[in-house]
């Protein structure tokens, strides 16, 4: 191949990559860039109505490091990521390789009600889960009483633990249909060959599954987990709703709702800020395994 050729071939993707980059880093530069220095200033209410900020450096990255109740609001977080994800993705990949048993009208059937509840807006749907979980009305506490349990007038919201559970629910519920249609489309694509092959050579349904299907569709679980992580790591309205609905705030506080009470509740935007950019460095490190993981699989 000449050079003039493989000049041509290099320039091609680059030309349609680089318009988008542009736009995207257009966007972006802008908003990073102001929260960055907004970060390294004192700004809280005064500056809302004019007052010029003061320049303050990384004290409000050092006033957070000294907060130990930061590091618990970052420990909460990333376990509570983690459970979460854990949960989407084994739950979504059950379902998905049901689906890939089910019959057409039956798999027709659940995809449907998999994008309703994924089509659902989140505040319509945390009216819903509010209900359920309802102190005096709530139907869960209906039918565990019926049950014979004494969950009459059982506060979920209470405790952190039952409240963490109840939010673990809501969010999964939520997430489970993206990685249902995403892990089934890559089932679908697996080589029946293979899998044949490997059954022929006396391997059990289980070992088919591990040693054949798994490797199979790898990328796209990689890109699965790696989407899951991020979106769980900075879950915000079903915490705050919950909150809400009678959750100790201090107690139940993650990332995005300690940020929020920082700047808008309590007036300092500045630490808010720091904050929020010391979330995206944990955003970073913690997705930073699996985005090595994805370039050695593309290489």
């Amino acid at each position: 191949m000449s050079a003039r050729s493989r000049a041509r071939r290099t320039s091609l993707p680059l030309g349609l990559v680089l318009p988008a980059a542009a736009l995207l880093a257009l966007a972006l530069a802008y908003p990073l860039g102001r929260q960055v220095v907004l970060s390294l200033q004192s700004f809280g209410l005064a500056q809302q109505f004019g007052a010029p900020p003061e320049w303050v450096g990384i004290q409000n990255y050092r006033d957070l490091v000294g907060d130990s109740y930061l590091w618990t609001v970052v420990l909460r977080t990333v376990i509570f990521c983690f459970v979460n994800a854990a949960l989407t993705l084994g739950i979504g990949m059950g379902i998905a390789v049901l689906m890939t048993k089910m019959t057409s009208w039956v798999r027709i059937a659940a995809q449907c009600g998999l994008l309703l509840a994924w089509a659902m807006p989140v505040v319509a749907a945390m009216i819903v889960w509010q209900f359920l979980f309802d102190t005096e009305y709530g139907a869960v506490n209906a039918v565990l009483t019926w049950w014979g349990g004494d969950y009459e007038s059982h506060s979920w919201l209470a405790s952190p633990m039952s409240f963490f559970a109840v939010a673990t629910l809501i969010v999964v519920w939520m997430s489970v249909p993206f990685v249902v249609f995403t892990l089934y489309a890559a089932l679908t694509q697996v080589s029946d060959d293979v899998v044949e092959a490997a059954e022929i050579d006396g391997a059990g349904g289980w070992q088919r599954f591990v040693h054949v299907v798994l490797p199979s569709i790898r990328p796209v679980l990689l890109v699965v987990l790696l989407l899951q992580l991020i979106w769980d790591l900075r879950v915000f309205t079903q915490i705050y709703t919950l909150q809400k609905a009678g959750g100790i705030t201090r107690d139940t506080n993650l990332l995005g709702t300690y940020i929020y009470s920082l700047g808008i509740k309590g007036g300092d935007f500045g630490t808010a800020a720091a904050a929020a950019m010391f979330m995206l460095a944990l955003t970073v490190v913690v997705t930073a395994p699996y985005i090595r993981m994805m370039l050695k699989q593309e290489d």
